[in-house]
This record gives structure tokens, C-alpha cells and sequence, in this order.
């Protein structure tokens, strides 16, 4: 093996490669789950729903004719994603491997089912949902799970670009192309990211990736052109107050509710652009009102618990048993902190606008119980861990 498996997270006794599974894994211990993973997991969740309960109310009221419209239906979500997190946490995450195809293909279909006049549902001009949930989500942890198994198995071809590389472009390619259809640009760019950072992890070479950049900016670029709204959302985001009421004015606002926190905040449940003025203060641009009432200190609460998570999470993927788990975790967690990231690099004008939810904190019940169930399969990997960590 050449050093590109230094970037393993696992690794032999002996430093020739990424750790296999030995005999004593062949039945897997099942000890105590990572408890501070899960209380990170727990702050997040409960922190999530008082800021959606609050955020959400007044464009509940004004929708539904109920404030607490979205916070039911967020509820509802909770509890379907910790009774599967429950399940998949005393569920050996080795058996997960074999459904990966399935579930690869399975998600590929939804995606073709949604884009078909009369099937999928269209909200705000894009066409994401089918039966009232977003097949996306699936198709997201789809990706995770079959490049981590497959990715497990053959890290040793990946230095061969045409036979090694090659095969997991292709299959990210027809699931871009899918998601262009929708159209869903922010889960193009979710996917895109950790199926990178997975290759990455797994011992791809890095000029491979300096090959492809060139033809992954035109891509970005073309998309922009191809769509007049990407193009102004570029245009307001080099002086969003330029046309404070056109192209600019979710940034706009958005500026205005987090200037108006200060340090402490206005109070829970006192935001005022969060009244009709403030776009999706549910869902985008929910940590807008959170550092509106909560101020920076709230703020710095949230961003310190993500960091506490993906901290967290990134150990557990470090003493994974095996490569499988590494990538496995390291895919979950990954996809967790660039939506973070780019969420609140969105809400704060730091990048240009683009409709990325907060994990644990957006309205959407498929996505949190898909990321709660998530959770529950990196618990289950923690539990396979020797020694503690």
C-alpha cells in the first residue's frame, strides 16, 4: 500500500493499511453506546423545537389559522426518528451494507417518480415532493451508505481514476442530473461535498480531485446561468441593499434580525421579523430569529453544540472498528456540518443564498427523522468500539 492510506482513519497494528474487521469482530460486541454523543444529539433536538416553536408561530398562524401548526408537525417527526434511532442503535450497522444497492437504486426511482408531470408535488416553483415527503433525504443517505460499503472494499482501486474512481462519479452524476430536474440545487451541492469528502477519507488521490475541479466549477457556473433567479441571488449577494426590496431582501432582512439581537437578544418569542417579514423564518432562516432573540450569546450556544457533535462524531469514526464504520460516520457526520455551515454562512451573507436547512432546527419531519435515525446508526457504531473513547 503506498502512504495515501494515512489518510484512513483506521489503520492495522502494522501501519499497511486500513484495519479490517478481525476475528473477534466477526460477532460484534455489543457495549455501551457513546453517551455524550447523545446527549449532544438531545441538546440539539430539544434546542431545535423551542426555536421552531418560536420561530414558526406567527407564519403558522398566518397559513394555517394554528401557531402551533409546525411544531406539531416537527413533533411528529421527533418521535418517529428517536423510535428509529432506538432501532438502528441496537442494530449492527454491518448488516446495513447489504441493503446499500437496494436502497441506492430505491432512492434513484423515487427520484425519476417525483420528476414525472402528475406525480410529484411542486411548491414554490420546484418539484421535491412525492406523497408529502421529499425523496431527496433518502436519496442523500442512500449515497452515504453505498459509498461507504462499496467504498470499504475496493479503496485499494481508487488510485486507478478510470476503473477506481470513474464508477462513483458515474453514479453521483445520474443523481445530480435527477436532482437538476427538480429542481433541488442545495442538495446537489450537500451531496456533491460528502460524496468528496467520503472518496477523500477512503484514499483517492488529490490530483484527481484538482483534475475534476475544473470541470465541477464550470458545472456550478452553468447551473447559475442556467437558472435567471441563481444569477440574481450571485448579483444581490455582492451588495444585498442595493435592491433591498427585489434580489436582496431575504439577506436584507435576515441582517436586520441578527443586528437586532445584540448580545442577549430581544427574548425568547419577541422577534419582530418574524412577523411576515422575515422569509421561512421556520425553515432557512430559522438562526436568523434565533440570534434575534437570543442574541450572540445564543448564537455561539448553537454553533458550539454542531461543533460539540461533529467533534464527537468525528472520534467515534476515528476508533470505528473497521472502514465501513469510518466512512459510514464520517458521511453522517459530514453531511450534518456542511448543512450547519453552509446555513449559517447563508444567513449572515457570508455566501450566496441558497435554500440549505439547519439540521435539527428547520420545519421538515422527513428530514429529522431520516437524521435522527442517522444518529442511531453512529451510536451503533460507537457501541462496536473497544476501547472507550
Amino acid at each position: 500500500m503506498t502512504n495515501r492510506t494515512s489518510r484512513h482513519y483506521g489503520q492495522n497494528s502494522r501501519g499497511k493499511g486500513p484495519r479490517s474487521i478481525p476475528k473477534d469482530w466477526e460477532r460484534p460486541v455489543k457495549g455501551e453506546m457513546d453517551y455524550t454523543f447523545l446527549l449532544a444529539v438531545g441538546l440539539l433536538m430539544a434546542f431545535g423545537l423551542v426555536m421552531l416553536f418560536s420561530a414558526g408561530s406567527a407564519r403558522a398562524l398566518a397559513n394555517f389559522g394554528d401557531s402551533l401548526w409546525y411544531f406539531k408537525q416537527q413533533l411528529k417527526g421527533v418521535v418517529f426518528g428517536l423510535v428509529l434511532m432506538f432501532v438502528f442503535s441496537n442494530f449492527d450497522y454491518h448488516k446495513l451494507g447489504k441493503w446499500a444497492m437496494l436502497l441506492l437504486a430505491g432512492s434513484a426511482f423515487l427520484l425519476f417518480l417525483v420528476i414525472l408531470p402528475g406525480v410529484g408535488t411542486t411548491i414554490n416553483g420546484a418539484t421535491r415532493w412525492l406523497f408529502g415527503f421529499q425523496p431527496s433525504e433518502i436519496a442523500k443517505f442512500a449515497i452515504i451508505l453505498y459509498f461507504a460499503f462499496s467504498l470499504s472494499k475496493n479503496y485499494h482501486k481508487l488510485s486507478d481514476f478510470r476503473y477506481g474512481l470513474c464508477p462513483y462519479l458515474g453514479i453521483l452524476l445520474v443523481f445530480i442530473l435527477l436532482l437538476m430536474l427538480e429542481p433541488h440545487f442545495s442538495c446537489i451541492v450537500l451531496m456533491g461535498l460528502t460524496s468528496v469528502l467520503l472518496l477523500f477519507v477512503a484514499g483517492a488521490k488529490i490530483k484527481h480531485f484538482v483534475w475534476l475541479s475544473v470541470p465541477a466549477v464550470l458545472g456550478v457556473i452553468g447551473l447559475i446561468i442556467a437558472e435567471p433567479y441563481r444569477m440574481k441571488r450571485i448579483i444581490s449577494f455582492m451588495d444585498p441593499f442595493a435592491d433591498a426590496q427585489g434580489a436582496g431582501f431575504q439577506i436584507v432582512q435576515s441582517l436586520y434580525a441578527i443586528g437586532s439581537g445584540g448580545i442577549f437578544g430581544v427574548g425568547l418569542g419577541q422577534s419582530r421579523q418574524k412577523y411576515l417579514a422575515l422569509p421561512e423564518p421556520q425553515n432557512d432562516f430559522i438562526f436568523s430569529v434565533l440570534a434575534e432573540e437570543l442574541g450572540l450569546l445564543g448564537a455561539a450556544i448553537l454553533i458550539g453544540l454542531f461543533i460539540f457533535l461533529i467533534v464527537r462524531g468525528i472520534k467515534i469514526a476515528v476508533k470505528a472498528p473497521d472502514l465501513f464504520g469510518t466512512l459510514l460516520v464520517t458521511g453522517i457526520v459530514g453531511i450534518i456540518a456542511f448543512q450547519a455551515m453552509i446555513n449559517i454562512a447563508v444567513v449572515t451573507a457570508s455566501i450566496p443564498v441558497t435554500g440549505m436547512p439547519l439540521p435539527f432546527f428547520s420545519f421538515g419531519s422527513t428530514a429529522l427523522t431520516i437524521t435522527l435515525a442517522e444518529m442511531g446508526i453512529v451510536l451503533n457504531v460507537s457501541r462496536q468500539i473497544k476501547k472507550p473513547l
